[in-house]
């Protein structure tokens, strides 16, 4: 199973997507900065997750939510304005 995953940085409010199978482990790593495009952001909580059968359908979904339509249903669904 991949979960694909929405952080939000309390530091400057952007989001962060991502995919990964160990969602606890890759949140240790963000919140360490172990991260090269997130320790300086840090740090971050968990908006959103979703868990896919497969690599290939979680690709598929975390390239949408990068997208602008994507970012809005995270922001929406997060209750973020």
């Amino acid at each position: 199973m991949i979960t694909v995953y929405a952080l939000l940085s309390e530091f400057d409010g952007t989001l962060y997507i991502g995919m990964c199978k160990d969602l606890d482990r890759r949140l240790s790593e963000h919140n360490s900065g172990r991260n090269r495009s997130t320790k300086h952001k840090r740090p971050f909580r968990v908006i959103l997750t979703e868990t896919h059968p497969d690599f290939i359908v979680g690709r598929i979904r975390e390239k949408w939510l990068k997208s602008g339509e994507g970012r809005r249903y995270i922001k929406q669904h997060a209750g973020i304005v």
